[in-house]
């Protein structure tokens, strides 16, 4: 096994949108002297921020990967970093970074707390159990308060947070921090020489002793709580715990998920940062304290389990595909044992087919650096792939294994496009195809009934990224349409059915004959949930997946609006069939046509999106707030006070808040700012439902006209 790996760490940066995640990146970057000019995101002049999207509106969207080493206790340590966005809209971004990432750095705004984004990349990171720092940034910042965000995130989001420093002041007076392990202070000064903020290490201010020794014998106590020898030589003499035993028990407490360490700083002004890489390579894991990687056998589906080990058989996953201007289409690749070398031959158990690795790069945001090879425990790009998807595992041909892949959520918005002239409409199919295949959140489809191209994302930025990418990289003018709300159906009844397809033709004809129950799926299934209860070969073994599959295709377009049904359940009790006239193309049309007929039968309602939106207000617009969101059909679930401002919570139906930002703007005077993301699908009103399907058969009776 590589000693080396013991000294990697694959980590990324995650926090709600401006909460300073960029920011933090480029000074890790500046002090690890992997650059050596810091960029701001103000500017635009960002590295990890390289899309002129991103510059321009001083956003991440896409999450970037860079390699970079700091050198601690005498130990050079490689630090693979991804900065990932922070806006809701391209949560895709955060969600497939996680699943390949041995652990992260959560940063919170001193003022603003545990945000939405917040609480959806924190449990985003629990769901695939990734050990985690909090970093309380902008400390200078006036409203500052890190014992507070302390609080929410114990509270909030049901975390062990542990501070392993507290800050000397705040706002315009932060000027150091007290770490609690050494019981020394960490002052920040300007070196005239190199112009960087620098530390010097002092005793703890008299006026903060008792402080201090409070939040020290807090963190003696966890540290104690977590192993018993130290418990009982706590009791007796807690000064002859030494800090290489704190700081292994915290490191070991923080790997399984107990605790949380929380640092404090104000990356924008350079401190605090020396600190937190300190906290990374002390108390965030290597490949080898992860573990092996479990996955199953593509055939027999047996549990295989491949150590981090460069010489175990090779097995990676492809997290994300990008397409570079200058080397085609990359491949972002975790490897979780043997070696990928350059011009290597690699097997995709999805595809059943070998793909030849023709380059393999390291990345510095959209930078590459090749190299011949990449081992166990690292993150790589690689170029030659033919057909590569995001999730898909990548293996050695002799020693198959899927990897569990990686879920993405489902488009909630959609927007009709056209080119502008016909010789843009080739170029805009390669380009939605391209984009599709970068973005799994993104989908394209064509509407059956209008024959329009739609495409679908997570939030109205995302789209208008979307669009403002085919113009400036593809050269594709578009004309777009309005917004449109992605409606699904369901059925809220079980109804038993009968159909029987019987078609004559001069020769052979067309049989088949069913007997279903449908109703909707047990609680949890997501897509078609089909039981086979046929008895005495009544339905030959070899048309029941004809029937399945015939459903299956039949949900992506539901009876009362042509909106796709997320589930149901259907119980195949029994059937006939003739013994020349019977197919498996008779048995899926039956099926087709069972869902058409029995589905109306079955209470079918429409379901909408319902969007969980935050707004922080001065208390002198909450009422108009409050009063907008009862117009837009909104319900609100919380409110709280935030230092001099009010956080109104509520859920309200997407349809309802198309242009709200600028709503919000002119009943604030700009004085307020709110965050929106997807939270669950409920039933339309009824009233509301019968526009929506009058419109859809208004629709309908044009095309047939």
């Amino acid at each position: 096994m590589s000693s080396n790996l013991i000294f990697t760490r694959n980590i990324g940066i995650m926090a709600h949108i401006d909460a300073g995640k960029t920011t933090t990146t480029e000074r890790m970057l500046f002090y690890t002297g992997k650059t050596h000019r810091m960029g701001e995101v103000h500017d635009g002049a960002a590295t990890m921020d390289w899309m002129v999207q991103e510059q321009e509106r001083g956003i991440t969207i896409t999450s970037a990967a860079t390699t970079t080493f700091w050198k601690y206790n005498d130990q050079q340590y490689q630090i693979n970093i991804i900065d990932t966005p922070g806006h809701v809209d391209f949560t895709v971004e955060v969600e497939r970074s996680l699943r390949v990432l041995d652990g992260a750095v959560a940063i919170f705004c001193a003022v603003g707390g545990v945000q939405p984004q917040s609480e959806t990349v924190w449990r985003q990171a629990d769901k695939y159990r990734v050990p985690k720092l909090a970093f309380v940034n902008k400390m200078d910042r006036p409203g500052a308060d890190f014992f507070s965000v302390v609080s929410q995130i114990k509270n909030k989001l049901g975390a062990r947070p542990i501070p392993i420093q507290i800050p000397i002041g705040s706002e315009d007076n932060f000027i150091g921090l007290v770490d609690l392990i050494e019981n020394k202070s960490v002052v920040w000064y300007e070196d005239d020489k190199s112009n960087l903020t620098q530390y010097r290490i002092e005793e703890v201010p008299v006026g903060m002793v008792e402080e201090v020794n409070e939040w020290r014998e807090k963190l003696f106590e966890v540290v104690a709580e977590y192993n018993d020898e130290l418990l009982e030589r706590f009791f007796n003499n807690p000064d002859a715990i030494t800090k290489d035993e704190i700081l292994e028990t915290i490191r070991r407490a923080t790997i399984d998920l107990s605790i949380v360490p929380v640092l404090c700083g104000a990356a924008f002004k350079n401190k605090g940062i020396q600190r937190l890489l300190d906290a990374v390579t002390n108390f965030l894991p290597s490949p080898i304290d992860i573990g092996a990687v479990k996955g199953t056998h593509p055939f027999t589906g047996k549990e295989i389990v491949r150590n981090p080990d460069p010489d175990e058989p090779f097995c990676g996953l492809a997290f994300k595909i990008a397409t570079d201007p200058f080397v085609g289409k990359l491949a972002f690749v975790r490897v979780y044992s043997g070696k990928l070398l350059s011009g290597s031959y690699v097997y995709n158990p999805r595809s059943k087919k070998k793909e030849r690795i023709s380059r393999l790069y390291q990345m510095h945001a959209n930078k590459q650096n090749a190299v011949e090879h990449c081992e166990a425990g690292d993150i790589c790009a690689v170029v030659g792939f033919k057909d590569l998807r995001t999730g898909d595992t990548l293996c050695d041909e002799k020693h198959q294994i899927v990897l569990e892949s990686i879920t993405f959520p489902e488009p909630v918005i959609g927007l009709a496009v056209e080119p502008k002239t016909q010789q843009d409409l080739d170029k805009l199919g390669v380009a939605l195809s391209k984009l599709a295949e970068e973005d799994p959140t993104f989908q394209v489809h064509v509407d059956e009934e209008s024959a329009q191209t739609v495409i679908s994302g997570m939030g109205e930025l995302h789209l208008d990224i979307i669009v403002d990418r085919l113009r400036r990289e593809f050269n594709v003018d578009i004309n777009q349409g309005a917004p449109q709300v992605a409606y699904k159906e369901a059925i809220t009844k079980t109804v038993e059915h009968r159909e029987v397809f019987k078609k004559q033709t001069g020769g052979r004809g067309k049989f088949a004959d069913i007997v279903v129950e449908i109703g909707p799926a047990d609680e949890g299934v997501t897509g078609l949930q089909f039981i086979d209860e046929v008895k005495g070969g009544n339905v030959p073994r070899e048309f029941i997946p004809s029937v399945e599959k015939g459903f299956s295709l039949a949900m992506k377009n539901g009876v009362l609006a042509g909106y796709a049904l997320p589930s149901l359940k259907v119980t195949l009790k029994d059937g006939s069939y003739h013994t020349v006239d019977s197919d498996a193309l008779s048995f899926d049309i039956a099926a087709r046509q069972a869902f058409r007929h029995a589905c109306p039968k079955a209470s079918p309602i429409l379901l909408e999106p319902i969007m969980s939106v935050e707004v922080v207000t001065p208390e002198e617009y909450m009422g108009d707030v409050i009063s907008d969101f009862n117009k837009r059909r909104g319900q609100i679930t919380g409110m709280e006070s935030k230092g001099s401002a009010r956080v109104i919570k509520a859920k309200v139906p997407l349809s309802e808040q198309f242009g709200y930002v600028t709503v919000l703007r002119t009943l604030t005077s700009g004085r307020a700012t709110s965050t929106m993301e997807f939270s669950h699908y409920a039933e339309v009103p009824a009233n509301i439902a019968m526009e929506i399907v009058e419109k859809f058969r208004g629709k309908i009776a044009k095309v047939f006209d």
